[in-house]
């Protein structure tokens, strides 16, 4: 099997390509496998919508389901134990992945429950347990960047575990969240941690900042307004990346951790399937291209870059200016930035936990259903 020559170009331009997207048929099926064979894949990613849509569709978790109820076992362990057993053996079929890669790739991540998005000490304690149960190298246990998840991360790191950090849409944040790693880093030297082992990504969603902008310019309707739909995503993602190099490349504090072991925290692109089916297919791929970066894509977004998605090596660095530009065009508009991230960023929480208490809700019946 030979790799898909557009993905491959891809890869090559330093953007590793991650799938959105994970279920117990795709590593079975040898799928996933196929996967890292032809089109490039060297990680997954998963959240809570993703392991319901997976749990929900045909046989394939009866069996395992079947057995836990017989055990005795309730909805939360019963959830826990499927989830982190499809997550395992995705880490197993990206294992060399991850040795060829030095374990900068061959990433899975697992999400902390979304109810525990405001819960620091909840989100430490259960990132934890996660990552004594999964027990491999290449996992990274996802966490979302609310307020209380910021000190989570530090706290989490601090304990030589390796971080994605999710839901992050504002630049202002994501710069927190780049200060919650270096904090982890320092604390996980102070206790004694091999620095080379620990990875982080910070998920910086793009598709939806548009969804949320667009609506408001129409809303306003002038055609000025207007010409800015699409432009708002693109824009926020290049200045994650300026800000990403001035902190990993530029900055005085990281070399000091950098001597030390330590990984730079890439920049990953989530939310990159495009939702205005005005907007090319490709858009957020193809617009995202640049060294050290991870692109994580649904099938849907990958199957098209595959078929006709070219990769624009020109279309974030030295862009900065130019998308502040365009930050300053649309605000002077009288769109309101803050209140617009912290739309989207009580939007994406609320909806992993409407996930996740459909995922709960199913699997109830479930095990009803097997008790008789």
């Amino acid at each position: 099997m030979t790799q898909n020559e557009k993905l491959a170009e891809l890869s090559a331009a330093g953007v590793s390509v991650w799938l959105d997207d994970l279920s117990r048929d795709l590593i079975s099926s040898g799928d996933l496998a196929g996967l890292i064979a032809t089109k490039s894949v060297v990680g997954v990613t998963t959240n809570p919508s993703i392991f319901q849509a997976a749990l929900s569709k045909g046989t394939s978790y009866d069996a395992q389901v079947n057995e836990l109820a017989a055990r005795g076992a309730d909805v939360d362990a019963t959830i826990r134990t499927v989830t982190t057993d499809d997550v395992r053996n995705a880490c197993d079929v990206l294992a060399g992945v991850y040795e060829e890669s030095d374990g900068v790739d061959g990433r899975v991540s697992i999400e902390v429950d979304p109810r525990l998005a405001h819960d620091t000490d909840g989100t430490v304690a259960q990132a934890i347990e996660l990552w004594k149960i999964v027990d491999r190298p290449n996992l990274l246990i996802k966490i979302p960047a609310t307020k209380a998840g910021l000190p989570a991360i530090t706290k989490v790191l601090a304990e030589g575990i390796s971080v994605n950090v999710t839901l992050i849409f504002s630049v202002e944040r994501y710069k927190e969240v780049i200060d919650a790693y270096l904090d982890g880093l320092d604390a996980a030297a102070e206790a004694g941690h091999d620095l080379s082992t620990i990875h982080s990504v910070a998920s910086f969603f793009v598709s939806r900042v548009d969804t949320e902008v667009d609506a408001r310019l129409e809303a306003i309707g002038t055609p000025a307004a207007l010409e800015l739909r699409g432009k708002a995503a693109l824009a926020n993602a290049r200045l994650a990346y300026q800000a990403y190099q001035e902190i990993f490349e530029v900055e005085s504090r990281f070399p000091d951790l950098l001597a030390k072991g330590a990984r730079p925290q890439r920049a990953l692109w989530a939310s990159t399937g495009v939702k205005n089916p005005a907007y090319p297919d490709t858009l957020y791929v193809s617009e995202l291209v640049a060294p050290n970066t991870v692109n994580t894509m649904p099938g849907k977004t990958m199957d098209a870059f595959a078929d006709h998605g070219w990769t624009n090596t020109e279309s974030i660095v030295g862009l900065g200016a130019e998308s502040q530009g365009v930050f300053y065009a649309i605000a002077a508009l009288g769109v309101d930035f803050t209140d617009v991230f912290a739309v989207l960023e009580s939007e994406g929480v609320s909806k992993f936990e409407d996930a996740w208490n459909e995922l709960l809700t199913a699997t109830a019946e479930q095990l009803a259903a097997a008790k008789g």
